[in-house]
């Protein structure tokens, strides 16, 4: 991971024990380690509908042509449709490492943004 220490203070300052974050950037990094636990954890046995809005949270951030380059959006989609095939976990720390400094560089780029809790969202 290139921004473990950046990445480190999103989550010990906008990511709550438990429930979703009242920040963007808490927000997707909190998703992110959703996805990464219940990929390695659970081979993504309990994947629902949950885990879909976490995956198009981020898709909706991290695709931004404002932000990023076309090469880094093409490797962030690879990585999202690699996820969305829920059926075969995604167990390489590295894919979920990447998201993670994507989320530091949104971060950069907007600074810190308010996240409107979505109620469908139970994960």
């Amino acid at each position: 991971m290139l921004h473990f220490e950046e990445a480190n203070r999103i989550w010990r300052e906008f990511v709550p024990k438990s429930g979703q974050a009242a920040t963007v950037q808490g927000e997707m990094l909190r998703a992110v380690e959703k996805l990464r636990d219940e990929a390695m954890r659970n081979g993504n046995i309990n994947w629902d509908e949950g885990f879909d809005i976490l995956l198009r949270y981020l898709q909706d951030r991290l695709l931004d042509e404002a932000v990023f380059s076309s090469d880094i959006i093409a490797g962030t989609r690879e990585i999202m449709e690699r996820l969305k095939n829920f059926e075969y976990p995604v167990l390489e720390d590295e894919v979920y490492d990447t998201l993670g400094d994507r989320v530091v560089e949104h971060y950069r780029h907007f600074g810190s943004q308010p996240h409107i809790r979505n109620p469908a969202l139970l994960r």
